[in-house]
């Protein structure tokens, strides 16, 4: 990020405004409803980690961290690491894709959703209720994990100047103006269309007609947050600084993550959103990180040559202090009117759709959950009595179900993870 860059953001923001403006509006509106959210972050990889540094040693609540993992020490108590669970697909790039659905768009024709992540499950379970259903960013392209149901790539924000206009710049009233005509006129538009196809279904095969009940169903939803969105957009966001990040230094892979992270913390305190990704791309300069002189996938491809294993290893350790240093901001903050703190009603993911990047490995990936208000377990074995993998997929009801979503089958699930709630 270049010095004009870190001008424009010196001067947005202003004073930090309480974080109960949004909240209070969504409050109104749910008439009194005291029920407190569940959020979902996901932070991923997307080139697996270092196996014999990611995974514990010992399995079990009491668990020993691993070295990637050290900088989750406080959290210990309150994750769950998971070996032995993946996809259950055959190695090689490409695969890391299917990361948050377990599905390659090829094919994705054979599932009921295609292949939409599971992140984009639980943002249309919120819709309405929030002025984001989603909010995705990276620093750069590279791990593509968010997918709709039409098989549509969700792209990242991978500028921070550009995720705070998003999340926290007001419209002008000229602005709000274009934005409501263009509402209305898309919503009008489905109207029309939405007669043409209840005229076609009459005299539409059987099989014409799921697909025509499919698109009407599609069609609801894009109704749906058209005036969901004409809801929103007289009502102005919360104000947030973020220039502490751009301030007197230069700006480094780690105070742009922490703009990220803080960007997206807010936004939950604030109830813009509930669901969030942030991506970890596999060719951003981490030679801003202490003893990091090669590139992310060049580490990967190492020869077992030691000394580059441990700079991959710190990459993989900067991940995850990046992680934990979120955590401790959402632990930081009290759940209002609920027990405990923000990350207790947050389910954190961190992973990869790649197990090891260094083999191109797409089993036994790298998976752990925290926060969430989970009765967690520590450090978990997932194979079955046969020594069968788990499938991700199992974990993704569960953490479904924890979401609210009433479900029981997700892509290629063959069951649920165990793993309760309070």
């Amino acid at each position: 990020m270049d010095t004009t860059r870190r001008n424009v953001l010196k001067g947005l923001g202003g004073a930090l405004t309480l974080p109960m403006l949004e909240a209070s509006t969504r409050q109104a509106q749910a008439a009194g409803s005291k029920d407190t959210p569940t959020r979902l972050l996901v932070v991923g990889n997307p080139l697996g980690a270092h196996p014999e540094h990611f995974f514990p040693a010992d399995f079990g609540k009491s668990f020993t961290l691993s070295p990637t993992l050290r900088a989750l020490d406080w959290v210990k108590d309150r994750m769950t690491v998971i070996s032995h669970t993946d996809h259950g697909m055959v190695n090689g790039h490409g695969r890391e894709i299917s990361f948050l659905n377990g599905v390659l768009p090829a094919n994705a024709a054979a599932y009921p959703e295609k292949n939409m992540s599971v992140d984009q499950v639980m943002a249309r379970h919120t819709s309405g209720m929030v002025r984001y259903s989603s909010v995705n960013a990276a620093l750069e392209r590279g791990i593509r994990m968010n997918w709709t149901a039409n098989g549509t790539e969700l792209e990242p924000f991978t500028d921070p100047q550009k995720l705070f206009d998003h999340l926290f710049l007001n419209l002008s009233a000229d602005e709000k103006r274009i934005r409501r005509e263009l509402i209305e006129r898309n919503g009008s538009i489905l109207d029309a269309v939405g007669g043409q196809f209840a005229s076609l279904k009459q005299r539409a095969s059987q099989s014409d007609k799921q697909r025509l009940e499919q698109y009407a169903t599609a069609v609801r939803e894009l109704e749906g947050s058209f005036a969901d969105r004409k809801s929103w957009v007289d009502r102005d966001k919360p104000k947030f600084d973020v220039s502490e990040h751009f301030r007197d230094y230069e700006v480094t892979v780690e105070n742009r993550y922490n703009a990220i992270f803080d960007m997206i913390t807010y936004a939950f305190q604030t109830d813009m959103t509930r669901v969030a990704t942030v991506g970890f791309p596999n060719e951003l300069k981490y030679t801003d990180i202490d003893g990091v002189t090669r590139s992310y996938h060049g580490c990967t491809h190492n020869g077992q040559n030691e000394d580059i294993i441990a700079e991959l290893v710190a990459i993989e350790s900067f991940q995850i202090a990046q992680l934990s240093r979120c955590l401790k901001k959402l632990d930081s903050i009290k759940e209002p009117n609920a027990e405990g703190t923000m990350l207790d009603h947050t389910m954190v993911l961190f992973g990869s759709g790649m197990g090891y990047g260094g083999t191109h490995s797409n089993r036994n990936l790298p998976i752990m959950v925290i926060g969430g208000g989970f009765k967690h377990l520590g450090h978990v074995d997932a194979r079955n009595a046969s020594g069968t993998n788990m499938p991700l997929c199992n974990l993704y009801v569960t953490m479904l179900q924890r979401f609210g979503v009433e479900r029981d089958k997700f892509n290629t699930s063959t069951g649920s993870f165990e793993m309760g709630w309070a």
